[in-house]
């Protein structure tokens, strides 16, 4: 999705990554915050907010801030409104496992709908208590219960399924390989067939 998915997730709440901001506003280097604002026919200021957001060392981490807080107004990450909005549809379909592993591993860090189903499923494979998923995802431990049995009944009917497939196959197989025999049945023998003249 964006350049940040080599580098470690910000935990929630950090700020520090305004600090290294090509944006940020200093004595020597004086940047109008409107510029980021500008309204939908305002090419060339779009065209300025873009050029100071490419050599940004933080865009990704701007994107995904204004991606997670839901944040839909000016240019962030280098995208304007408009381009952001796909995003923000479809983001929490965001399944990034570098994420996953940080959570859990304990870091408190952002998670989509479909990341926090990955946790829940690898905490359970793994055999990690449901009290330690509840610390991971901040919830109840009664929650944390409660995933760990959808997980377990969403594992199981995953297996039915899969069986229920082997099995159709094996069944056309079946069925494919009895209508060959019975075709072949009524051909009849080289011996059968006599001699020619």
């Amino acid at each position: 999705m964006n350049n940040t998915d080599n580098q470690t997730p910000r935990t929630l709440g950090d700020h520090t990554w305004h600090d290294r901001a090509a944006c940020r506003s200093t004595t020597h280097h004086q940047v109008d915050p409107d510029l980021f604002f500008p309204e939908p026919d305002e090419m060339d200021l779009i065209r300025a907010a873009k050029a100071l957001c490419a050599q940004c060392p933080v865009r990704g981490i701007c994107l995904d801030a204004a991606l997670e807080n839901g944040d839909r107004d000016g240019i962030r990450g280098g995208m304007t409104e408009e381009e952001r909005d796909p995003l923000h549809r479809k983001f929490q379909h965001r399944l990034n496992y570098g994420r996953v592993n940080a959570a859990l591993a304990g870091r408190d860090i952002h998670l989509t709908d479909a990341e926090r189903q990955a946790v829940v499923r690898a905490a359970y494979q793994a055999g990690t208590p449901a009290e330690r998923l509840a610390r991971l995802l901040k919830v109840t431990d009664e929650h944390a219960q409660k995933l760990y049995r959808r997980t377990r009944r969403e594992i199981r009917n995953r297996a039915v399924e899969q069986q229920k497939h082997a099995n159709k196959g094996k069944d056309k197989t079946n069925r494919q390989f009895t209508a060959m025999k019975e075709s072949t049945a009524n051909i009849p023998s080289r011996d059968d067939l006599g001699t020619a003249a």
